[in-house]
């Protein structure tokens, strides 16, 4: 499988992608920009947060949009409102949000991480409809990829430190018996976004890697997609059959003349189909 470079480097470091109708199909982040990227037949548009850096967005139940930035929770009432902050949710200026989504019953799942990747740095928070937070996981170091099955049953998250990816039985989005889904060598990347298919497979960013991974619901590795850039961010299905698995690259960390077109989002059609993403219920 050859990815489509779809629109040439016009992030520095993309990561994030998510495809709603909600919102006009896929949206994704240009993190230390501040900017939430929408492609459009036109080209990209971007919205820009004033914050330090923009972490991830989800479509809200009433169509609005949910949006981390660097230690602040923002709301859009409609796709392309302005954004207001609303609460905090970190207070510690060496560590920032970095990845999430939401849960079956609709709460917002975000992950955070020291700007450094200190060790234990990070949490995984839980936000409900009323904007409470819940520590579901402590010291974290990369708190990355999450997403859940197409029935609720199972969630599979990414510590990227730990080079695996971890899967936890899931009720009304509780998590409980986290093991681990598969193991990534070292050589092959470090493990980033992910997304999870109608199939049960799970489909991995490879950070370093060059590539995408799949795997099968059993944790066997079923496809290798590589890419012609080394920072592969995340992935995520979109298009109105959900088949075609869109990819952000970063240039972030490279050198000013790495000669690549690091930053650009790729396109695949890889035989899977994705599943509707989870909004956010506030």
């Amino acid at each position: 499988m050859t990815p489509e470079n779809v629109t040439g480097p016009v992030a520095h470091h993309a990561e994030a992608p998510v495809w709603s109708t909600a919102w006009g199909g896929l949206r994704w982040v240009d993190g230390n920009a501040g900017d939430l990227l929408t492609l459009r037949a036109d080209g990209v548009a971007r919205q820009h947060i004033d914050d330090e850096y923009l972490a991830f967005a989800r479509p809200r139940r009433n169509g609005g949009i949910v949006a981390a930035g660097a230690r602040t929770l923002y709301l859009a009432d409609d796709p392309n409102a302005e954004f207001r902050a609303v609460t905090a949710l970190l207070d510690d200026p060496t560590v920032r949000m970095n990845d999430g989504c939401c849960d079956p019953v609709g709460r917002l799942l975000a992950g955070s991480m020291g700007y450094e990747a200190e060790a234990d740095a990070g949490v995984l928070l839980r936000l409900d409809a009323e904007l409470a937070v819940t520590t579901v996981l402590p010291k974290t170091t990369i708190s990355n990829g999450i997403g859940f099955s197409h029935d609720g049953r199972r969630a599979y998250y990414v510590d990227t430190a730990a080079h695996r990816i971890d899967v936890f039985d899931t009720h009304r989005g509780e998590l409980g018996g986290r093991r681990v889904f598969v193991r990534i060598p070292e050589d092959q990347g470090s493990p980033d976004g992910l997304t999870v298919a109608a199939d049960g497979s799970v489909w991995v960013a490879l950070w370093g890697g060059s590539a995408v991974h799949g795997y099968d619901a059993a944790g066997e590795l079923i496809a290798t997609i590589e890419l012609p850039v080394p920072q592969v961010s995340a992935c995520t299905f979109g298009d109105d059959d959900l088949g075609t698995l869109y990819i952000t690259t970063s240039a972030q960390g490279l050198a000013a003349d790495h000669g690549t077109d690091a930053g650009s989002l790729y396109a695949v059609r890889p035989g899977a189909r994705g599943i509707p993403v989870l909004p956010f219920a506030g």
